[in-house]
């Protein structure tokens, strides 16, 4: 008796693990355009960070983009319009955990938006510097991956001078760009970026002046080498996320960002968010998250 009174509760208990474990079908990470969600008998707008059930229906309007993470991890978007049951999108199987990223994000921003509700909207900044780059603190700014796209904030005129230095204020390489934004390719071979043996090629410093008037310049801002031991762990796991997020698109890009910040490689983050809004640059959703990446991590102010 007591056997059977266990089997029954060991079942129960996994029942209930299982429905509460499903309890929705899909997350909405980024939506643009006229598109609508049926829940039991009434019609609404469909919300980024809302849940779909399999119950539910939705109706895609024209031109309009949708960008889902199933409850088992897969990405999927949806671009045509329509109508359509929750139940019958179909995904392609997910054997990691890839909702993990993204619902860090939406937590995130949920956060990020409740504390600028709360802020009074005076901020103290203690960077004197006429430019800005959204760049991170020293603290955090590791990098795993060779590209590093960066943009920056000034009143000044351009054109402006990129300056790179080595960790001896050794020179490295100048360029010009007319535009508030560039990027830094670290496995060019002038900034000898993390090559083994030589101490002062574990970081970089970036510096930018305007052009017309030097005075008008930032502060020097750091990025760094992953350390050898991290690196690697990162890059296993990140070896085991790329396998299945095998296309170039928004939704991906997204996904890699919440990857890169919860290993705090905010660069690298920076690099993908760009990538998605490259890829996307008319669904406001992915400008949203970033412009709130930035704030939370005090890289915008």
């Amino acid at each position: 008796m007591k056997t059977r009174t266990l089997s029954l509760l060991v079942a129960l208990i996994s029942i209930t693990s299982f429905a509460f474990g499903q309890d929705y079908a899909f997350k909405v990470m980024a939506n643009k355009g006229n598109n609508q969600v049926k829940t039991g008998d009434s019609w609404q707008p469909l919300k980024t960070g809302s849940t779909l059930k399999p119950n539910d229906e939705l109706k895609i309007g024209e031109n309009a983009y949708l960008g889902l993470i199933s409850a088992k991890g897969a990405p999927v978007e949806i671009k045509e319009a329509g109508s359509l049951k929750v139940a019958d999108i179909k995904v392609k199987p997910s054997a990691t955990a890839l909702n993990k990223y993204t619902d860090f994000i939406l937590s995130s921003n949920a956060e990020a938006k409740k504390t600028k509700l709360g802020a009074t909207g005076a901020v103290e900044r203690g960077d004197k510097h006429a430019i800005t780059l959204m760049l991170p603190s020293e603290k955090n700014s590791a990098v795993l991956n060779n590209i590093a796209i960066i943009n920056f904030s000034t009143t000044a005129n351009g054109p402006y001078v990129v300056t790179i230095s080595n960790m001896a204020s050794e020179q490295l390489a100048t360029f010009e760009t007319p535009e508030k934004t560039f990027q830094i390719d670290l496995k060019d071979a002038k900034y000898k970026f993390n090559t083994p043996g030589d101490p002062f090629s574990a970081g970089i410093m970036v510096q930018i002046k305007s052009k017309s008037d030097p005075k008008m310049d930032s502060k020097e801002y750091m990025i760094k080498a992953l350390p050898s031991k991290d690196a690697q762990q990162v890059a296993k796991s990140l070896e085991t996320i790329n396998a299945e997020l095998t296309e170039q698109t928004p939704l991906n890009k997204l996904i890699l960002a919440g990857f890169y910040e919860e290993n705090k490689l905010y660069i690298d983050a920076i690099t993908a968010y760009e990538e998605a809004i490259k890829l996307a640059p008319d669904v406001p959703s992915y400008k949203e998250a970033y412009e709130d990446f930035l704030m939370r991590n005090a890289i915008k102010k």
